[in-house]
């Protein structure tokens, strides 16, 4: 360890020596390498902890850079594990880096965490939020949390020496279509790198033992006022006895699904009219759209089905490609036989040819 590089960390008092051996000794797994995940790692990495882990199945996309500002222009179509990698061993070359170029499952979860001392959730999405959760009651690790909704975030810490976990909180995933991520309801670049922060903070008092952790505190962050609240929750019986995953961590929507990848249904607008639903709000169909799609918000699908043409392929879109698997499932119990097929990644992956139409 060179002690040069950290003095200013180990002349705090309460911090020393011992809190710098501390986090060269540990090893923290970061699940995500987007807005949340690259201050996480920026400021562990900076700050000396010896071994990172980054999970990520995806590519830098230039959407990315407002927020994620690890990456740069160059690094367009790169795996962000690898970018990340690369950014991170410039920034400090003391640091082992390990990389899973992939999305975690029920089938390699317990593998990756259980190599590591403490987990930060930076993903974007609640399937994978109970995953951790589930992964380490059963491997007894604690994990930070950050989640964000417009110009709010939340920060806390579950399953630490024996506190409340996040299904304490939360105790059943939410429905599809109840709380858009920031693929559909937008995110103001900096927060995600002020909640970020706040998390990577939770990791080093945790590593520590520095300072008041947020077990049992559900720390809400308005940064539109800069107002904070503390809410306060307990441990609730049966949630820290978890001994299995579940055989599936997906929303409710158990019917197979027919999809289409975006260069395919263009290819198909391409040669005439189709029967396409977009089912994004009002507010984000007036922002942009495809001219040939008829637009039913989810919420008003279940009324106002009859406008589709049955008789027709039904291709479905939203954003992201949730909602969308969500309104192909109402569909699917309303008229079984008919025929319905989800666009993967939604309007995000349309982009490219939404001005052609």
């Amino acid at each position: 360890m060179n002690q040069d590089r950290y003095q200013r960390q180990i002349t705090l008092a309460g911090f020393g020596i011992e809190g710098q051996q501390k986090l060269q000794k540990a090893k923290v797994l970061v699940v995500g390498a987007g807005g949340l995940g690259i201050p996480v790692l920026t400021y562990l990495n900076a700050m000396g902890v010896g071994t990172l882990g980054v999970v990520d199945a995806d590519v830098v996309s230039l959407s990315n850079l407002h927020r994620q500002v690890l990456f740069t222009e160059a690094m367009v179509g790169i795996s962000k594990v690898e970018a990340v990698k690369s950014q991170l061993s410039a920034q400090n070359s003391s640091t082992e880096i390990r990389t899973y170029h992939t999305f975690l499952t029920v089938d390699n979860a317990l593998e990756i965490i259980e190599g590591y001392d403490l987990v930060v959730d930076a993903t974007d999405n609640f399937p994978t939020r109970y995953l951790i959760n589930d992964a380490c009651v059963i491997l007894n690790k604690p994990f930070v949390y950050g989640a964000l909704h417009a110009f709010e975030g939340q920060v806390s810490v579950f399953n630490y020496k024996g506190g409340p976990t996040y299904r304490c909180l939360y105790p059943t995933m939410p429905a599809a279509d109840a709380v858009p991520n920031c693929n559909e309801n937008g995110v103001l670049g900096i927060l995600p790198g002020i909640i970020g922060n706040l998390q990577a903070l939770e990791a080093i008092k945790i590593i520590t033992d520095l300072g008041e952790v947020l077990t049992g505190i559900l720390l809400l962050c308005d940064t539109l006022t800069q107002r904070t609240q503390r809410i306060r929750f307990k441990l609730q019986p049966g949630h820290n006895e978890i001994k299995v995953l579940e055989k599936s961590y997906e929303f409710n929507c158990d019917l197979p699904l027919k999809s289409i990848e975006a260069n395919a249904l263009q290819q198909l607008l391409s040669e005439g009219a189709i029967e396409l639903l977009d089912v994004r709000t009002s507010k984000e169909y007036q922002r942009q759209h495809i001219d040939q799609v008829k637009h039913i918000p989810l919420s008003e699908l279940a009324d106002r089905s009859s406008e589709l043409n049955l008789e027709e392929t039904v291709y479905v879109i939203c954003q992201s490609g949730v909602r969308s698997k969500k309104a192909i499932a109402t569909l699917q119990e309303l008229y079984p036989g008919k025929d319905f097929v989800n666009v993967v990644g939604g309007m995000n992956q349309m982009k490219n040819y939404v001005d052609t139409y």
